[in-house]
């Protein structure tokens, strides 16, 4: 699963371009379940188990990463940008980037010509801008147009033992996660969804919970941990090496209680490290699952990554372990009658 998870963070796809992703998804799980993609790009695999389910069950993760749409090219060959998904703008500074193939940075009025007010705050989107070393507007549209796609270069890499730094862990590791599911003998039917454009607002989960129906789903997701130096407490949201993060509620859930406190009992039951989070924070596919058609019971796993939606996710494979170990319990043991 690490080495899948490696291949699927160096891939590309952003919110509505997720293509790359589809299609090596599709390869991986053509032997193993029946699929079809809808119009919107979601993957919607059917898994048949040794047994049938009385209570369908929907298991999902979202192909789509964070990155940067070209907006204009000004005159001087510099092209400006708007972010797909939330990123904030102080990862994006000198970064490196790569635009159909050509390398880029993002640059920024240089410190030394800014004013004692904008030194007092980051500049915000509008002000940076990407250099691929074009000369003029004429120079650069030999190689970029508006609606183009930039996405973060990084390499992905193991940090230390346990961890793993790279693109995109939000959400391809995810996405390993239910092809292994996937390519495994499991116990009951279970439909597996791969969405797009959760990233800009759950859109994928919107459509395919339609069509699927389920009564249960279970969203696997990747969640910011601020276990840094200086931050203390509940501040720390959650933290890296503690395990599955299972949690009560965040900006666009709040998550049915039974199956929240059953993903704890039945962690402790197969001794799978497990946390909540300590803020309400974020939001994922759920919010958009729980409220299709008559409602569905949901919940969230989420493996906790630092430095989420910028070029260095740094996650910890025990907890990517821990995430896969609940998910397989969850679907062998939620209520079926």
């Amino acid at each position: 699963m690490l080495n899948e998870i490696k291949t699927l963070c160096t891939l590309n796809g952003t919110s509505g371009r997720e293509a790359n992703i589809r299609d090596y998804i599709i390869k991986e799980i053509a032997d193993y379940a029946d699929y079809t993609v809808d119009a919107l790009g979601n993957i919607i695999a059917f898994k048949k188990g040794s047994q049938p389910r009385n209570k369908k069950l929907m298991v999902c993760a979202h192909m789509d990463e964070v990155a940067l749409i070209i907006t204009y090219i000004n005159s001087n060959g510099f092209l400006k940008f708007t972010c797909v998904g939330g990123i904030d703008p102080q990862v994006l500074a000198g970064k490196t980037v790569s635009v159909n193939g050509n390398v880029g940075v993002i640059g920024v009025k240089p410190t030394h010509l800014l004013s004692s007010k904008e030194k007092e705050s980051f500049p915000s989107v509008s002000d940076l801008y990407i250099d691929i070393g074009a000369t003029s507007d004429e120079d650069a549209r030999k190689y970029v147009a508006e609606g183009d796609i930039a996405y973060f270069v990084s390499d992905c890499i193991e940090l230390g033992t346990d961890m793993l730094k790279a693109k995109a862990i939000d959400d391809r590791f995810g996405c390993a996660v239910l092809l292994k599911l996937i390519r495994q003998e499991i116990r009951y039917d279970t439909y597996f969804v791969f969405t797009v454009q959760e990233e800009v607002g759950t859109r994928g989960a919107m459509t395919s919970a339609f069509s699927v129906a389920p009564d249960y789903a279970i969203v696997i997701e990747a969640t910011t941990a601020a276990d840094l130096l200086g931050v203390e407490g509940e501040n720390k949201v959650c933290e890296l090496g503690k395990g599955a993060v299972v949690s009560f509620m965040d900006r666009g859930t709040v998550y049915d209680n039974n199956l929240y406190k059953f993903s704890f009992s039945l962690a402790k039951k197969r001794n799978i490290d497990i946390q909540t989070k300590t803020k309400v924070a974020g939001g994922n596919d759920a919010s958009a699952i729980h409220k299709s058609r008559c409602g569905v019971k949901t919940v969230a796993v989420s493996v906790p990554c630092r430095y989420i939606h910028s070029p260095s996710c740094v996650v910890n494979k025990k907890d990517i372990d821990s995430v896969y170990s609940l998910v397989n319990a969850l679907i062998e043991e939620l209520p079926n009658d």
